[in-house]
């Protein structure tokens, strides 16, 4: 039996869409998207079925969770070949989605019978406690980049939580990262009304952040968007949790393992072509491996095999299309145009790109270099790997501090102490000592620190604040009696 229905894709009126499959250009389906209309009718079905969900026992709240995590896995073939073939991703990336995606609806799951609140001390003769409550309608806006996970993370917990969602997915990806939480939702047995799903571009979610009923944005996407969207939701004073880009620095020591090291380091910049926000954009290498570690690195980048992931077993997939390939190649030319070396790759065909190794050849930070080019200090979302050497601590510490970004950070060192003092001078979200920056989990707190976002929004206690609010409640015996 199948999971998705085409018939369900085209109830929208902001026009057609098509499902493009970005290997081969062939067309996998054919949508609707939303329109301002249909943002306003799907939030106020929500608001409406919001009210009775919040009251519902917690036990069915949590049963409807864990039944939505079962049919994931139970449906795994079917969601697999959509994030393939849609989102161009390898097998492998499609399974790490589908195992995340379930245990995102287990942990959801948990969520619904944690304690809600607090018993407080008062100075009056009264109980006073705070007790959390259910924000109301929540409005998810995704990317294609992880579409499944990217969009569950946020839509699992606020339903878990009591709230109703608004799920606008990008266009490029609404089946694998919209539909197919729209047809597992409502198999699960979530109550009608409690989750739509409204592929559309920036208009769309400008709609979505503006409508009154909608209480709490989550939002992951670029640090550009994201810096348009919190400014918009803070004309309407509604919360936006900003999830957004980055340009993490893999730090490698002088006393580092390279036969350890170099799987962590071809990973961090080149898994699902390098389109993920915590890839690493910054590989900073002691002096004393700089030329073994770009070389090594290059010879494994011109060993993996890039090409269509439904048809055939290879490393890398396509990147999403050409706009994309276009930002990526633009940087990697600009960077060659200045002197910057091109150890590996900087070639493509259609929109398959290899991956690339960047170095200054142990130069530093003269005209030239790596550390000079756009393409290190940009978030490129491309399978490109800007290698640049450093000579002391304190340097290393003041290049990877040196960003616009606080996402992701990770040291590679035989001296796990030495990294986490030197991490303690370095302004980061997530750290992680002997691996690479490409790391996620349900149950851990993820977020970023300045242009990568507004802090922990995702995972375990992250998700109560992010999707509830605080309310502070007093009782007395009697009336309270004043001066007047």
């Amino acid at each position: 039996m199948t999971l998705l229905d085409p018939e369900n894709w085209r109830t929208l009126r902001g026009g057609e869409a098509e499902a493009v499959e970005p290997a081969t250009g062939e067309v996998l389906g054919v949508l609707t998207l939303a329109g301002p209309s249909d943002v306003e009718r799907a939030t106020t079905r929500a608001a409406r079925a919001q009210r009775d969900w919040a009251g519902t026992p917690y036990p069915e709240r949590a049963a409807v969770l864990r039944r939505a995590g079962d049919l994931i896995h139970r449906h795994a073939p079917e969601i697999s070949e959509w994030i393939v073939r849609e989102a161009g991703s390898i097998p492998g990336k499609a399974e790490f989605e589908i195992r995340t995606a379930a245990e995102e609806c287990y942990e959801a799951a948990a969520l619904a019978h944690r304690p809600l609140g607090q018993v407080l001390p008062s100075a009056a003769p009264r109980l006073s406690y705070t007790s959390r409550v259910p924000a109301g309608v929540v409005g998810v806006i995704a990317p294609f980049n992880v579409p499944l996970v990217l969009a569950v993370r946020s839509v699992a917990p606020a339903l878990a939580l009591g709230n109703a969602v608004v799920l606008k997915p990008d266009p490029r990806t609404a089946v694998c990262g919209g539909h197919v939480l729209a047809a597992v939702f409502a198999a699960a047995g979530l109550p009608a009304g409690l989750l739509h799903v409204l592929p559309g571009g920036a208009g769309t979610g400008r709609a979505l952040i503006g409508d009154p009923r909608v209480r709490v944005i989550s939002f992951t996407g670029s640090t550009a968007a994201g810096r348009r969207v919190g400014a918009q939701a803070a004309r309407h004073l509604k919360r936006a949790h900003l999830e957004l880009g980055g340009n993490s620095a893999l730090l490698v020591l002088a006393d580092a393992d390279l036969d350890a090291a170099m799987s962590a380091a071809a990973w961090a910049s080149f898994f699902h072509q390098g389109q993920v926000c915590m890839t690493a954009g910054r590989h900073l290498v002691h002096a004393s491996l700089h030329d073994e570690y770009v070389a090594r690195l290059a010879a494994r980048a011109d060993a993996l095999t890039v090409g269509d992931p439904y048809r055939a077993q290879v490393h890398l997939g396509p990147v999403i299309d050409r706009g994309q390939l276009d930002r990526i190649d633009t940087l990697v030319r600009a960077a060659a145009a200045d002197g910057v070396r091109i150890a590996a790759g900087g070639t493509h065909r259609d929109l398959f790109y290899r991956p690339t190794v960047l170095a200054d050849g142990g130069t530093g930070s003269g005209p030239g270099s790596v550390g000079a080019s756009a393409a290190y200090g940009q978030e490129i979302f491309g399978p490109v790997a800007p290698v640049r050497a450093f000579h002391t601590l304190d340097e290393a510490v003041a290049l990877a501090a040196d960003s616009a970004y606080g996402l992701a950070l990770g040291i590679v060192t035989r001296d796990a102490a030495r990294a986490l003092d030197l991490a303690a001078r370095i302004p980061t979200g997530l750290l992680h000592i002997n691996d690479q920056t490409v790391n996620d989990e349900p149950v851990a707190a993820f977020g970023g620190l300045a242009g990568s976002g507004t802090g922990a929004r995702f995972g375990g206690d992250a998700n109560l604040d992010a999707f509830t609010e605080t309310r502070w409640t007093t009782v007395r015996a009697t009336p309270a009696a004043y001066p007047f």
